[in-house]
């Protein structure tokens, strides 16, 4: 990246970490001053990349993979989630590294995650490249694009499903209120009451599709959001799709604009309801509303629905891939 991209920018290694995202001057992702308060006080997942699997795993359990059980840690309620209680965002990668991807200036974070740990059988190497742009208009456009290769020889398959789990806030107080929304789809994955899908796509309750504005105090949204609807058709590496915006955002009081795109066949839109992040060197605190998600993903536990499992199920010398853009300007 040039100067003034990489300037706009910060990540650490600690999880691929996103830090900042500067639009205007403004840093729109919320987040720690410095990476021992990350790993000290992440409690929300901030900025960070999210794997072996992200989201929740039924009462912890894979109910067969090399041909039998793997139990989990429960880290949420009942359910195992974003990987563990160490999963990849808590663990330090191998970089940043300044390479050429795609004919552009990127940063590269690389991390081995060797067999057994978190219980996830399988050695996998996982790569983020992270690259900045300008586009027309002063778009302000990050890529992150992901790669994971199962590298081992321990065993002949494993799970994955990878997401970066920034918070947003585009406005201008400490919360949410006021943000614009609008979501590309309506279809969902109904939630039994500890976060896992119940087995259909249905439409969502509310309007979601045309603007709605956000507040910190409610209506909070915290579901599983689906572009494709038929499970069979996605691939293990989506790469190769076309990318598809799926939400928009601005605040009037600031003038910024958010876009985020993915080739991911689903996304969890979270309003925040449930962070709770003290004062931290000279940091504000953070309470319920203070951002919003945008986490695309496969479906939510997805291993263990006959119908939904190919797209997560990573066998020994195939990749899983995906790629994330987000679009952010200020008028």
């Amino acid at each position: 990246m040039s100067a003034p991209e990489q300037a706009e920018f910060t990540f650490l290694s600690l999880g691929a970490i996103i830090q900042e995202f500067r639009v205007g001057g403004q840093n729109i992702v919320l987040g720690f001053p410095t990476q021992d308060d990350y790993v000290k006080h992440n409690t929300p997942h901030y900025g960070a990349t999210i794997g072996r699997v992200a989201n929740r795993i039924k009462g912890g359990l894979i109910k067969e993979l090399n041909g039998q059980p793997v139990q989990l840690v429960k880290n949420n309620g009942p359910n195992a989630l974003h990987g563990g209680p160490t999963g990849w965002g808590k663990r330090i990668f191998d970089g940043p590294h300044t390479v050429q991807r795609h004919g552009r200036d990127a940063l590269l974070f690389k991390y081995r995650s060797a067999n057994g740990e978190e219980g996830y059988p399988g050695t996998v190497e996982v790569r983020v490249w992270y690259t900045a742009r300008k586009e027309e208009e002063a778009k302000t456009v990050l890529t992150a694009e992901y790669e994971v290769e199962f590298v081992g020889d321990e065993a002949e398959e494993t799970v994955v499903n990878i997401t970066n789990h920034s918070y947003f806030n585009i406005g201008d107080g400490p919360t949410i209120t006021g943000t614009s929304a609008q979501l590309a789809t309506a279809d969902y994955l109904p939630l039994d009451e500890t976060g896992i899908p119940t087995g259909t796509i249905d439409k969502f309750p509310r309007d979601v599709t045309n603007p709605f504005v956000l507040a910190a105090t409610g209506p909070h949204i915290d579901d599983v959001f689906v572009m494709d609807t038929e499970p069979a058709k996605i691939p293990l590496d989506t790469r190769n799709l076309p990318l598809r915006r799926l939400a928009q955002f601005n605040h009037r009081s600031t003038g910024v604009h958010l876009e985020v795109h993915s080739t991911e066949p689903a996304f969890q839109f979270y309003t925040g309801k449930y962070i709770n992040v003290p004062e931290l060197n000279g940091a504000p605190a953070h309470s319920q509303g203070a951002g919003f998600c945008v986490e695309p993903s496969r479906y939510v536990n997805a291993i263990n629905e006959p119908e939904w499992r190919n797209m997560v199920l990573l066998k020994k010398g195939q990749v899983f891939g995906c790629t994330n853009v987000y679009k952010a300007w200020k008028e």
